[in-house]
């Protein structure tokens, strides 16, 4: 598209694979290349994929330190595609979800992108939500409650068989909710696979995929991260999908204590965060097997999906127990 908005020549749109809850296009005329994010298909739980929450996001954030793609245009007419949708740039980088992506990484060159990856989460946290039009982007007092209250909504919606133990998780977790220490942006599903990676410069390009951003407590989005990184400790983890042990890449504990050197935010308690995203993860997956089950999901993968949900929330169990002893 030229400078007057005008079309080279006849659009094409290609499905990009690998994501599990909005669909997201390869957009292109010829001559440009766009990325289109809209709602996936079927079952959609309320409050949920909010194209018009992530356009604002990301634009609002475009001048701060944290990468994002430039956005084009959003569209709530649903008469267009179906839906609403956005358009963003697209941008060069690889989102890493395998070991495969992470091969051609150097020991050093690993070190170096988990270092970018949690720096660019601590400069989330530090940009003030006021200064870049986003003060009234969410409710932070209670959010934690809410939080649990809102997860435990969204499991009783996408319900569809027995999860043993996940009562219990939930229970626990609303019976201790922790006070916040301060309010920021918060990503609400900060990994490496939701990040792109430039080889050369090395680095973080732009960071995806922020439908469930609001504003809140940043141990969540840093809780969410610890369980990404280490999952559910299998041989070949389906959450890490093995990724978090490529030669180079730091322990956690490493990352979390960069992340507090940046921060200045006190991570004694980030047990309970770490339980919760357990928890959360397993609504989220199991909502997702949901839609799979009810034909409402595109691409390949999703039959794995529903027996991710057990380990999570035995895990969830086993952090939020650990807090209790601390």
């Amino acid at each position: 598209m030229d400078a007057a908005g005008v079309l080279a020549g006849p659009l094409t749109a290609e499905l990009i694979p690998g994501g599990r809850s909005n669909l997201t296009y390869r957009v292109d005329d010829g001559v440009h290349q766009w990325v289109l994010r809209r709602p996936p298909l079927g079952h959609v739980l309320a409050t949920a994929h909010d194209m018009g929450r992530e356009f604002r996001v990301i634009s609002a954030l475009a001048p701060t330190k944290v990468p994002v793609p430039k956005t084009e245009l959003f569209c709530d007419d649903t008469a267009v595609i179906g839906a609403p949708f956005y358009l963003m740039e697209r941008v060069a980088g690889t989102p890493m979800r395998s070991r495969a992506d992470t091969a051609g990484l150097s020991v050093e060159q690993a070190g170096r992108v988990a270092d970018e990856l949690i720096d660019v989460l601590a400069e989330l946290h530090e940009v003030d939500p006021r200064q870049v039009g986003l003060g009234d982007f969410g409710r932070p007092e209670g959010f934690m409650t809410r939080q649990v209250a809102r997860w435990r909504k969204q499991l009783d919606a996408s319900r569809s068989r027995d999860l043993p133990g996940i009562e219990e998780l939930h229970a626990r977790l609303a019976a201790t909710v922790p006070a916040a220490q301060r309010t920021t942006i918060v990503h609400g599903d900060y990994r490496l696979d939701n990040a792109l990676v430039t080889t050369e410069p090395l680095g973080i390009s732009a960071v995806l995929d922020w439908e469930m951003s609001t504003l809140g407590d940043p141990l969540s989005d840093l809780g969410l991260f610890v369980v990404y990184w280490q999952g559910v400790g299998q041989d070949d983890d389906p959450i890490t999908n093995g990724v978090s042990a490529t030669p180079g890449f730091p322990a956690i504990d490493t990352l979390v204590e960069r992340y507090t050197r940046r921060t200045a935010i006190d991570v004694s308690g980030l047990g309970w965060y770490v339980a919760f995203a357990y928890f959360k993860l397993a609504v989220i997956l199991e909502g997702i097997h949901y839609r799979f089950v009810q034909g409402g999901t595109v691409g390949a993968g999703f039959e794995r999906i529903g027996a991710l949900v057990g380990p999570l929330v035995e895990h969830g169990a086993a952090a939020a127990a650990a807090v209790k002893e601390d």
